[in-house]
C-alpha cells in the first residue's frame, strides 16, 4: 500500500501504482487540509463571506462563470448544476482511446493534486478516485483534444463524467464509458458494479477536476521511467557493436572526459569501459587509431541523452506533487478572499520537458541506427560479412531498413509542440502549451527508438557470433558477454529465419526489463540514469 499526501509521490511509486497495480490510500493529514479549504469554499458558495464593499464575495469558479464568463455571478442554488455543466461541456475529446496506464496515471495525479488541500474539494473526491484505481476501473479517455492549458481540460472532463452525476438525475448517457475486468460499460454501470458511489459535484469541484496537466504529466512520467531503462540498454547495445567492430577504447579514457565533464558523458564512458572490460576484440587492430562518430562519440551523444532525461525527470518529479487548478485556496492569505487566481494549470513546464525528452529519445535511436548500418556494411565493419549474412544467405539488410524508417518517423515527430500555440476561449487563453501533444509524441518516439535498439541488439549479437566462430579464443567483455547471453535466452538460441519475430521478441524483452538484470549482475558498477 502506498500513501498519498499530495507532496511525496515520486516516479518509481507512480509507476508501481499505475503499472504494477499497487494499492494506494490517502493520508489523514491530507484529509485535514482538504477539509479546511472545503469549509472556506462552502462559506463562499453559501454567501457567508463578504467583500470590501459588504457584497457577497465573488470567487472564480465557485460562484462565477468560467473563462471569458468569469464576471457572470452564479446563484447558490445553481452551483452544483454549474459544476456538472462544466464537465459535460468540456468532455469534447476525440481520437483513439488512451491506454490504461496513461489513464490510471492521470487519475492518480489528479487525486494527488487535490490532496494538497489547495483546491477546496471534499476528501471524498480523492477517495473516490483512489477507490477506482484500486478496483481497476479505468475510464475511457480520448487521446486528442487537449491544448495543455487550462490544463488537460477535455481528458480530465471525460474522467470526471464517470466520477460525477448530475444534481437532478443520474443519466447513464452522461456518464461516459469505463472498463472493468476487461468489459466496457457506461460509466455509471461500471461504478455500480465496482460498488463505488458517484458524487454530485460541489462548489468548485467540477473546475478542480478538469484544471491541470495531469494527462501530460502521466504520459511524461511513464516515458521518463522507460527512457531511463532504455538508455542503459542502448549503452549495452553500443558496447556489443563496439566490440563486434573492433573499436578503439581510447575515446573512453576517464582523463579524456574529465576535460569536458558533462555528467551524462562521464557516466556513459564509465559504463562502456566496464561493459567491455576484458574484451580481446577491442583495440585489436594495430593500424586503427580512431572510429567513426557513431562509435567514438557515443559518450557525447548518449551522455547528452542521459542529461536530457534527467532534466525531464526532474521537471516531472515537481509536477507529480503540484497543485494545478485555478483558483487555489491559501487560507493564510490576507483579507476575506483566500482564493488566488493564477496559472498553475499551464502545461508549459512539463511540455517543454516532454519536447526535450522527445528530442533526446530520437537521437538515441538515430545513433543506434548508424551503428546498425555499419554492422551490416562490409566496408565499414572491420570485415564482418556483407549484411551479416549467414552461410544460408539470409542477411540483415531489411532490419536496417526498418531501423532507418523508424528513425525517419521520429524525426517527423520531432517538431517541438511547445513552440506552437493557438488561442482558445475567446482569446482569454491566448498562449496555450500544447503540452499533451508533446508528451504523446515523446512516448511514441521512445517506442520507436526501443525497436531500433532491439534491432541493434540483434545485429550486434550476430556480429559477435561471427567473431566467436572465426576465433574460438575470442573473449568478450564481462558486460557484453552477459548481454549476449540475455539476447540468446530471449531468442531461444540464435533466432529464427523471420527477422521481424526476433526483433519484436527483443523489443518486448527490453520493455519487460529482461536484458539488463543479467548485465547488472555481471557488472554491478554500471551507473543508471538519475531520476527526479
Amino acid at each position: 500500500m502506498i500513501s498519498l499526501d499530495g507532496n511525496t509521490l515520486d516516479i518509481a511509486s507512480f509507476v508501481s501504482i499505475v503499472r504494477g497495480g499497487e494499492n494506494v490510500a490517502m493520508l489523514g493529514d491530507a484529509r485535514a487540509r482538504m477539509e479546511k479549504s472545503l469549509r472556506w469554499v462552502q462559506s463562499v458558495a453559501d454567501g457567508k463571506i463578504c467583500g470590501p464593499a459588504g457584497e457577497s464575495l465573488a470567487v472564480y469558479g465557485v460562484n462565477t462563470g468560467y473563462g471569458s464568463l468569469a464576471r457572470v455571478r452564479i446563484e447558490s442554488h445553481q452551483i452544483e448544476e454549474l459544476s456538472f455543466n462544466l464537465i459535460r461541456s468540456h468532455a469534447a475529446g476525440v481520437g483513439p482511446s488512451l491506454d490504461s496506464e496513461a489513464v490510471r496515471g492521470m487519475m492518480l495525479l489528479r487525486a494527488n493534486a487535490l490532496a494538497k488541500g489547495a483546491s477546496g474539494c471534499r476528501p471524498e473526491l480523492v477517495e473516490t478516485l483512489l477507490e477506482m484505481l484500486n478496483a481497476g476501473l479505468v475510464p475511457e479517455i480520448p487521446s486528442q483534444g487537449s491544448c495543455g492549458s487550462s490544463g488537460d481540460l477535455a481528458p480530465l472532463s471525460h474522467l470526471a463524467l464517470v466520477v460525477f452525476r448530475g444534481p437532478d438525475a443520474d443519466v447513464p448517457e452522461e456518464s461516459g464509458w469505463a472498463w472493468l475486468d476487461g468489459v466496457r460499460y457506461r460509466g455509471s454501470e461500471a461504478m455500480r458494479k465496482a460498488g463505488i458511489e458517484r458524487l454530485i459535484p460541489g462548489p468548485k469541484e467540477g473546475l478542480a477536476m478538469n484544471n491541470g496537466a495531469q494527462l501530460t504529466t502521466s504520459i511524461a512520467a511513464l516515458t521518463c521511467f522507460d527512457a531511463r531503462r532504455l538508455i542503459l540498454a542502448a549503452e549495452v547495445a553500443a558496447a556489443m557493436s563496439w566490440e563486434a567492430m573492433r573499436g578503439v577504447t581510447r575515446a573512453l579514457h576517464p582523463g579524456v572526459h574529465a576535460l569536458r565533464p558533462y555528467p551524462g558523458a562521464v557516466a556513459c564512458a564509465a559504463n562502456l569501459r566496464a561493459l567491455m572490460h576484458g574484451s580481446s576484440l577491442t583495440d585489436s587492430l594495430p593500424d586503427k587509431v580512431q572510429d567513426a562518430y557513431s562509435i567514438r562519440c557515443t559518450p557525447q551523444v548518449l551522455g547528452a541523452v542521459r542529461d536530457g532525461v534527467a532534466y525531464a525527470s526532474k521537471q516531472v518529479g515537481i509536477e507529480l506533487n503540484a497543485a494545478t487548478d485555478n483558483p487555489v485556496i491559501l487560507l493564510e492569505g490576507e483579507g476575506p478572499n483566500k482564493a488566488y487566481s493564477a496559472g498553475l494549470f499551464h502545461g508549459e513546464p512539463v511540455g517543454l520537458a516532454a519536447d526535450h525528452l522527445k528530442l533526446v529519445c530520437s537521437e538515441l535511436g538515430a545513433l543506434s541506427e548508424r551503428r546498425i548500418f555499419r554492422l551490416t556494411t562490409a566496408s565499414l565493419s572491420s570485415r564482418l560479412p556483407p549484411l551479416l549474412a549467414e552461410s544460408s544467405g539470409l542477411g540483415l539488410m531489411a532490419p536496417q531498413t526498418t531501423a532507418a524508417a523508424l528513425v525517419s518517423e521520429n524525426r517527423s515527430l520531432g517538431y517541438p509542440s511547445s513552440a506552437d500555440s493557438l488561442p482558445t476561449c475567446e482569446d482569454q487563453e491566448d498562449l496555450v502549451a500544447m503540452s499533451t501533444t508533446a508528451a504523446r509524441r515523446a512516448r511514441e518516439v521512445l517506442r520507436n527508438s526501443r525497436d531500433v535498439v532491439a534491432i541493434e541488439l540483434l545485429c550486434a549479437a550476430r556480429a559477435l557470433w561471427v567473431r566467436m566462430e572465426s576465433d574460438p579464443d575470442c573473449v568478450l567483455g564481462q558486460g557484453t558477454a552477459a548481454a549476449l547471453g540475455a539476447v540468446e535466452e530471449i531468442l531461444g538460441g540464435r533466432g529464427g529465419e523471420v527477422p521481424s519475430e526476433d526483433m519484436m521478441r527483443l523489443s518486448e524483452g527490453l520493455k519487460a526489463g529482461r536484458v539488463l538484470p543479467a548485465v547488472l549482475q555481471a557488472v554491478p558498477q554500471l551507473v543508471e540514469v538519475s531520476g527526479e
